[in-house]
């Protein structure tokens, strides 16, 4: 008896212990924020880089350091998962908007792996800069790290909502996450009409949010299921390679089946592959070669066809036998005030247009209390106007360093603050011209007090703010949609 009492109080604190764990992965590693749709690496890294200043116009830096400074100072989980995190973020064939500049080997599509991180360099792209990273100081808050010795985000001022620009993808334990990335002109357009309309149904969001737009290209084959996935946040989009057929030339030229986007689920390598062992097994017998023609103008898997083959029915039976059709399985799994939840489209703009709203908010109240800070040394600085040489007086007779201050709060009526201003202010500044010119900024900055004023008190002016710098994202950062979408 009293070892069964023994160990169910083993098995009870085995669950605690697994349950934690199991929290700690999905909120504090795999599930990204619903508000800069990020997961904590990711916004490490990001953080990081910009903590190193590593912008667009720096120079590179060795990846190893990059990982090296990001583990020891905020993500203590291994090198290998931050260093993936840099690739991927470099990858233009994984990210719709590539974060990262990578130089050297960060792998490619047709499977090939990244160098080791001693090999590579990196630095900001300057999208994330201007769009992930701009105005941290002003917006968000700040939380120890792992052994409080440092200061990181808690979130990232992300001006676009990125769980949809660039999608994600994570497991946890017992659940996963994996959202689509989406066209960067057709998510702020969404997002302006949302702002504009937050009631829109799921069919009027999409006559904008068109669907997926995967950087592989390739084609949408189920276009008639995406209501239903962003209503739900899940279900499965059906993709498939684009490909042509090209009649040989000459007499004695084969016919080819040209391959020149593939679905954003499998690499050339793997559909190569399969395609070989098919040929080797008998079970496809139309096809004389196969390889593989990728250059700087883009993607080409190039097929040569027996003479007398269908192309028409080899296409079916390659989509039928390969992943040059595939499957994309969307979860819309994301973190909510640390809880994962699966939403859809519209909840998940509406979490974005929140967050995105707070960040403005913020922006806009630290800058009123930066220009009040100022407005109020400027007042105290226009009394001393009225009698500079009064000014100059009590400092020279102040005895004590320690009584200046005092001395000058008692002579004109101002706190202590104000008199700080004043008594660092350098000796040949001590003119009427100097002092006219700093008072000269007081109704200035009335003025603009009063705006940010009125800014902070409605949101009809931080929609129009948001909505204005989603329109100069756009205009900046042009970018043609890659997948085609197809009813069936």
């Amino acid at each position: 008896m009293a070892e069964t009492i023994i160990t169910t109080e083993y098995s009870e604190e085995m669950q605690r212990s697994y349950m934690n764990y199991s929290m700690s992965v999905i909120t504090a590693r795999a599930i990204p924020d619903a508000r800069d749709g990020l997961k904590p690496v990711q916004r490490r890294v990001l953080y990081d880089m910009g903590e190193l200043h590593l912008g667009h116009d720096k120079p590179h830096r060795k990846s190893a350091r990059i990982v090296g400074d990001t583990m020891g100072k905020y993500h203590p989980h291994g090198d290998s998962s931050i260093y993936e995190t840099l690739v991927v973020l470099s990858q233009s064939f994984k990210k719709g908007m590539p974060l990262v500049d990578g130089h050297g080997n960060f792998g490619s599509i047709e499977g090939d792996g990244a160098a080791a991180m001693r090999y590579t360099e990196a630095r900001l792209q300057k999208f994330a800069e201007e769009v992930y990273l701009k105005d941290l100081d002003k917006t968000v808050r700040f939380v120890p790290n792992y052994d409080e010795t440092e200061k990181e985000p808690e979130v990232l001022p992300v001006r676009v909502p990125n769980l949809l620009l660039n999608g994600a993808e994570g497991i946890a334990v017992g659940m996963s996450t994996s959202i689509p990335p989406h066209n960067l002109g057709e998510v702020i357009d969404t997002v302006m009409a949302y702002i504009d309309q937050p009631e829109m149904e799921t069919e009027a969001l999409l006559s904008v949010l068109k669907g997926p737009d995967f950087p592989t290209g390739g084609i949408i084959a189920n276009k008639s299921e995406l209501p239903a996935i962003y209503e739900t946040g899940t279900g499965r989009i059906k993709l498939r390679a684009r490909m042509e057929v090209e009649l040989g030339k000459r007499r004695s030229d084969r016919d080819k089946l040209v391959i020149t986007e593939i679905p954003y689920t499998t690499t050339i390598e793997a559909i190569i592959d399969k395609i070989a062992e098919l040929v080797k097994n008998g079970k496809v017998r139309e096809i004389a070669d196969v390889r593989d023609e990728t250059d700087l103008s883009g993607l080409k898997i190039a097929i040569d066809l027996k003479r007398g083959t269908d192309p028409e029915k080899l296409m079916a039976k390659l989509m039928k036998m390969t992943t040059l059709q595939d499957s994309f399985s969307c979860n819309f799994n994301v973190l909510i005030a640390g809880m994962p939840r699966v939403l859809g489209v519209a909840e998940l703009l509406d979490e974005w247009t929140a967050w995105r709203t707070e960040c403005v908010r913020r922006r806009v109240f630290f800058d009123l209390n930066k220009k009040k800070d100022r407005l109020h040394l400027l007042l105290g600085l226009r009394k001393i106007l009225l009698d500079i040489d009064k000014a100059i007086k009590i400092i020279r007779e102040t005895e004590e360093d320690a009584n200046v201050i005092p001395n000058l709060m008692e002579g004109f009526g101002i706190d202590k603050i104000q008199a700080e201003f004043i008594a660092d202010i350098r000796l040949r500044n001590i003119n009427k011209e100097y002092i006219l010119k700093r008072t000269q900024e007081t109704e200035a900055l009335e003025n603009e007090i009063k705006k940010l004023e009125e800014i902070v008190k409605s949101k009809a002016k931080i929609r129009n703010i948001i909505i204005k710098e989603l329109e100069q994202i756009i205009k900046k950062y042009p970018s043609e949609r890659c997948t085609r979408i197809i009813t069936a």
